[in-house]
């Protein structure tokens, strides 16, 4: 995961990865019929590993289900740091890759990085019903995906650790601040 996050997949060879995990080609390959089956693999093991995390953080157990939305976008901030390839999404930088040339990669980042989003569905579609707002909450919950994984793109332009850093970050806190107004909460938190 480290090295597909830091070269991408299509630079990081099979050789590479072995080292990495000291393995053998032989092992490589006894558990992965190839490095397309890997990447898609990895796409889900990506999934399962963030979708318990972010499922047993401490503010699922806020009572609103806004704060539950706001607290998951804090926590995201909250781990924004270091080089861009330590905080961005390995399904994201997957995808971005392979979504023409390979089916197998394309459907496991599909369902990693929507399958974040509808960890969410849940407590817009409760918190669009508390407040009173017109939205739909599948929607939203999409459009929190997209804003994050773009903010990882654009921190992935930066040269400098510190300046990928303020950039993710900035973008999460814009994203924030939409979903407090939207939600006619500026004024009240």
């Amino acid at each position: 995961m480290r090295l597909v996050r830091k070269q991408g997949f299509a630079a990081t060879s099979v050789g590479e990865l072995c080292a990495e995990a000291g393995v053998t080609k032989g092992g490589f390959f006894h558990h992965f019929e190839s490095k397309e089956a890997l990447g898609a693999e990895l796409a889900r093991y990506w999934s399962r590993s963030t979708s318990g995390f972010f499922s047993d953080a401490p503010f699922r157990l806020e009572d609103d289900p806004l704060d539950r939305i706001l607290g998951y976008l804090d926590l995201r901030i909250a781990l924004i740091g270091g080089p861009a390839e330590s905080f961005s999404c390995v399904a994201g930088t997957m995808i971005q890759e392979s979504f023409r040339t390979s089916e197998p990669i394309r459907a496991a980042c599909r369902e990693s990085i929507l399958g974040n989003a509808d960890l969410f569905d849940p407590d817009f579609a409760e918190a669009v019903a508390r407040y009173g707002i017109d939205a739909d909450p599948a929607s939203l919950s999409r459009h929190v995906q997209v804003v994050i994984q773009g903010a990882f793109i654009l921190a992935k332009t930066q040269d400098d650790d510190d300046r990928a850093i303020a950039m993710a970050r900035d973008s999460l806190m814009h994203l924030k601040r939409y979903l407090m107004l939207l939600f006619d909460q500026e004024n009240a938190r």
